[in-house]
């Protein structure tokens, strides 16, 4: 039976692991990330285009700090503007589908594509990216439907695959993607400042890299198909060898001259979180920002470490980030990475004591639950016996969500208008 001391320990834990996760999400918000001075166009206009979780709060930073209203347009997952989310002259805003792509998300990119068409020498298009935008800008290849697009979306994200192999074959499957809206701006100069969501921050894999060089082929594609053994519709393999979907070199109509940046990665959101726990004396361990295992295998190594470092009595946080992958066997099965992850964790863990962890996804949403993650505690696996629940088979059948509903450990934000990726960290309280 838990004694008062391990409730309240418990509950410390607890509350300073949700302090570093606030702490790292507030690192990487578009308010702390963007310039404040926007490119010029000296001779034509300035457009915005905002695509990806954090496209409305982008936009409204832009906007203020724009001298003159921006007009363009802003795609965003749905329920994702924000409370009393505010509308713009001349901004069009689209809520499109996540993780999966819906009419709106055809929509959308019609729309990008339209505008950027429009666009002359002269002018200037800044396109404000951030994750998601893989789904929330789907304009399928000729010969593609928007069905088979979600199918083979479905059965990549399921596969085990990681986030680069996935978006090499968005990108093969669009006509906007790898590169696409850059080139239809024409002679319109073209700045992207991102908010990257990919383990090494590489600009051309977030939200499959729209107005980025590409370095992916056709045939590396085609490889991703064949290594996770992914079941495509005739019209996506006849789609994946068809020359003419291979992406723009990068030199062609000037897309070699845009500008890019990285304006927020997980490395500021650990780096926050790691301040954060050195000031309150805690010794940190820092496994870095581009982890990305199978997310049971990822907790379980995590578990083992956690142990091995607790045997010196140190308070001591380890920090991680990455985007970890889920191999799906039971298409019932509800919970994200960061779920199987600590459950993983949790049960390699077996209840030691002073350990407790957070994992959850900087962007509020943990796969295609409204949660960003879950807590787990030195008592995590007692609870779930006495409500009889089984940890194991929960894990073994892709189905962590009601495991830590049921024990009322879920972590709930609501979307975070930002998304870095995945945060973890392990807390012990050395002696506890």
């Amino acid at each position: 039976m838990l004694q008062a001391k391990d409730t309240d320990a418990h509950a410390t834990s607890r509350t300073l692991l949700r302090t570093l996760f606030d702490h790292a999400v507030e690192a990487v918000s578009p308010r702390q990330v963007m310039p404040a001075v926007l490119p010029s166009a000296p001779h034509g206009r300035l457009v915005a285009i905002a695509v990806g979780k954090a496209a409305a709060e982008m936009m409204r930073v832009a906007q203020s700090h724009s001298k003159t209203p921006l007009p363009g347009l802003v795609v965003t997952r749905h329920g994702h503007l924000g409370e009393g989310a505010t509308r713009w002259p001349e901004v069009e805003v689209i809520e499109a589908g996540h993780p999966f792509p819906d009419a709106s998300s055809v929509r959308a990119a019609e729309r990008a594509l339209e505008i950027a068409h429009g666009l002359q020498a002269g002018d200037e298009l800044l396109v404000l990216l951030s994750g998601g935008g893989s789904a929330l800008l789907a304009l399928p290849a000729e010969g593609v439907s928007l069905a088979d697009k979600q199918e083979v979306t479905r059965a990549l994200l399921q596969s085990g695959a990681t986030i680069a192999e996935i978006n090499c074959v968005r990108k093969h499957l669009s006509r906007i993607k790898g590169g696409r809206l850059a080139v239809a701006a024409g002679a319109a100069h073209v700045t992207t400042w991102i908010i990257s969501d990919i383990p090494g921050d590489d600009p051309s894999f977030v939200s499959s890299g729209p107005t980025v060089a590409d370095q992916t082929t056709l045939a590396m594609a085609r490889e991703v198909i064949a290594e996770y053994h992914v079941a495509v519709p005739a019209s996506v393999a006849a789609a994946l060898d068809d020359p003419g979907n291979e992406t723009p070199e990068a030199d062609s109509l000037g897309l070699a001259g845009g500008e890019t940046a990285i304006i927020g990665r997980a490395r500021t959101a650990l780096g926050a979180a790691r301040e954060f726990a050195l000031a309150h004396g805690y010794a940190v361990t820092d496994l870095g920002d581009q982890l990305q295992a199978e997310a049971r295998h990822l907790g379980a190594s995590h578990a083992a470490l956690a142990r091995r470092l607790a045997g010196d009595g140190q308070r001591r946080l380890i920090l991680s980030g990455g985007e970890a992958t889920v191999t799906v066997t039971n298409q019932a099965g509800r919970g994200g990475r960061n779920l199987e992850y600590l459950l993983g964790l949790a049960i390699a863990l077996g209840g030691a004591a002073g350990i407790s962890a957070i994992a959850c996804d900087t962007d509020g949403i943990d796969g295609t639950e409204a949660v960003a993650g879950a807590i787990v505690t030195p008592d995590t696996l007692a609870r779930a016996a006495v409500l009889g629940l089984d940890p194991a088979a929960h894990l073994a059948r892709n189905d962590a969500y009601p495991f830590f509903e049921a024990l009322g450990d879920l972590v709930v934000t609501g979307p975070t208008l930002t998304n870095v990726n995945d945060f973890r960290a392990i807390l012990y309280e050395g002696g506890v």
